[in-house]
């Protein structure tokens, strides 16, 4: 029987396994901790969103080609992986209508790990626990995988599942990155995405807590963005899916030292136009009362007071000066922020292993035959809302297949 060894047991690589052994390949999971599948169980604030209701391909994020991005995204059409879940798994999702997102009918995202653990187990895989790679190479009979305090295995081919460096006490910790690029592979240099976004000292953690729908413009040198969703005032900074997904931003403007990336909010669905109709002369109604009949009362009192206006002043008495201060800092407040959060806070890895060094429709390095990389490990990443699942199950089903077929001719 041919072998194939898959390094990490996270989303990819549970997905790699299950695939990898279902042609009947011996397929041995090897996981550095004791159990695996830790970010599937910090998902979703632990229901785990499994996947994104409908897929938007132009929202993943690459520093490689967007081509082979999307022909890797292709290769499981989203209706085949829910199908996958709730037939293989047994596992019914349900939609988060507001949000877009697919979440397991039971609310535990430790259903989709033990889940997908148990299924992996009945198609024969061994898993190996608390089994520390540290490193791969090729040899004479296909390739040798070295692990700590242990002797090496040998197996016909390697999946590299080993996720990038984010949330690092979960497991990653960048060894897969630095294996795989001492094999001669290009790396994209890593950097947090998806994480909160700081000022230090904040002007705002008065409002820690504070949470609500905003837009968000993000304009780094030429490059303009939008995005929009929730917003949460932190007593460090900002936070909430419409931060986290405009985050790589400014992350990168810092990183590649050109000028910090401007953070333009909106604060409330009303527009200039709006905002001034809802300013001007009614009766004894005052700029006060007029903010909090559409946003919190504690942002209401604060964009004030960097407007320096009076909440108290009637609109009746408002003069245009102050109405325009107002409007200017209702949509199109620039938010203040001095830096963002690192890996330990950050919910993925941007940058990793260039997508023009893999065979997009089985995930093996052009580089090395019979080594397949997939998940976090590679140059693309997703926004919030279960792409970056997507991504995982998508590269690890087409990893674990490709292995099998170079194992069964090898």
């Amino acid at each position: 029987m041919r072998r194939i060894a898959v390094v990490g047991a996270g989303a990819a690589g549970l997905m790699a396994a299950i695939f990898g052994a279902a042609a009947g390949t011996e397929t041995l999971l090897l996981e550095r901790t004791k159990d695996g599948g830790r970010k599937i169980l910090l998902s979703g604030g632990g229901r785990c969103n499994v996947l994104p209701a409908r897929v938007d391909e132009s929202r993943f994020v690459t520093g490689s080609s967007p081509n082979t991005l999307r022909k890797i995204i292709r290769s499981w059409p989203l209706r085949e992986q829910i199908g996958f879940f709730e037939n293989e798994l047994g596992l019914p999702l349900v939609e988060e209508t507001e949000s877009a997102k697919l979440f397991p009918a039971s609310g535990r995202g430790r259903d989709v790990r033990d889940g997908l653990r148990a299924l992996a187990v009945r198609r024969g895989v061994k898993f190996l626990a608390n089994a520390l790679v540290t490193g791969f190479s090729p040899s004479a009979s296909g390739w040798r995988v070295e692990r700590e305090g242990a002797s090496p295995l040998e197996a016909d081919a390697v999946i590299v599942a080993t996720g990038g460096l984010s949330f690092p006490w979960t497991g990653s910790d960048g060894l897969g990155l630095g294996a795989v690029e001492r094999l001669g592979h290009t790396v994209h240099p890593p950097y947090p995405a998806l994480t909160p976004i700081l000022a230090e000292p904040s002007p705002f953690a008065s409002l820690a807590g504070v949470s609500l729908p905003v837009g968000l413009a993000v304009r780094t040198g030429t490059r303009r963005a939008t995005e929009t969703g929730g917003f949460l005032f932190t007593h460090r900074g900002y936070s909430g899916p419409v931060v986290l997904d405009i985050s790589h931003r400014a992350v990168r403007s810092c990183i590649e030292g050109t000028s910090p990336a401007r953070i333009l909010v909106r604060w409330t669905r009303l527009g200039e136009e709006e905002w001034e109709a809802a300013l001007m002369a009614r009766g004894s109604r005052t700029v006060g009362a007029a903010l909090r009949a559409e946003m919190p009362g504690r942002l209401a009192a604060a964009l004030l007071d960097r407007a320096r206006v009076d909440p108290r002043r009637r609109l009746s008495e408002l003069p245009r000066k102050e109405r325009r201060r107002v409007i200017e800092a209702l949509v199109r407040f620039e938010l203040p922020w001095t830096g963002y959060g690192g890996f330990e806070t950050a919910e993925v890895t941007g940058g990793g292993v260039s997508l023009s060094e893999i065979e997009p429709r089985t995930m093996e390095s052009k580089r090395h035959p019979g080594l397949f990389l997939c998940g976090e490990l590679l140059d693309a990443f997703g926004p919030i809302g279960g792409y970056n699942l997507l991504w995982a199950w998508t590269t690890g089903r087409a990893a674990g297949l490709g292995a099998a077929r170079c194992a069964a001719v090898g």
